[in-house]
């Protein structure tokens, strides 16, 4: 079976597959420290990395939410969504546009490859 998942870096490394994921995992979670324990990694780092992203784009892409009685949390703001689906589409135009090249490279391969947590995911 062939792997359909390119992974794409875009504008110079400010948006990648894990960062993607990670703003994945936050507007599924609505919250850093639980989208970061779903990814494996530190709360420190998802903050690092979602510091990042806020200070690239020209709007924030993450939002703390005031506690109260539903308790606070984090969520996407509207330019995440759009940041997060943008790049989505864009993987997905790829991975259609090059599956031609996708197959060939894989039938070099010595080995065939293992499917992608990503792709286990979903």
């Amino acid at each position: 079976m062939v792997e359909r998942t390119p992974r794409l870096r875009i504008i110079a490394a400010t948006i990648g597959p894990g960062k993607a994921n990670l703003l994945e995992h936050i507007a599924e979670e609505r919250s850093i420290s639980e989208a970061a324990r779903q990814m494996k990694m530190s709360y420190k780092r998802a903050w690092q990395l979602i510091e990042a992203l806020n200070t690239t784009f020209r709007r924030p892409l993450v939002e703390s939410v005031a506690g109260g009685t539903q308790g606070g949390g984090s969520r996407l703001t509207p330019t995440g969504k759009r940041v997060l689906a943008l790049y989505r589409e864009l993987c997905a135009q790829s991975e259609a546009a090059g599956e031609r090249e996708l197959r060939a490279l894989h039938r070099l391969l010595k080995t065939k490859p293992k499917p992608s947590a990503a792709k286990a995911r979903r």
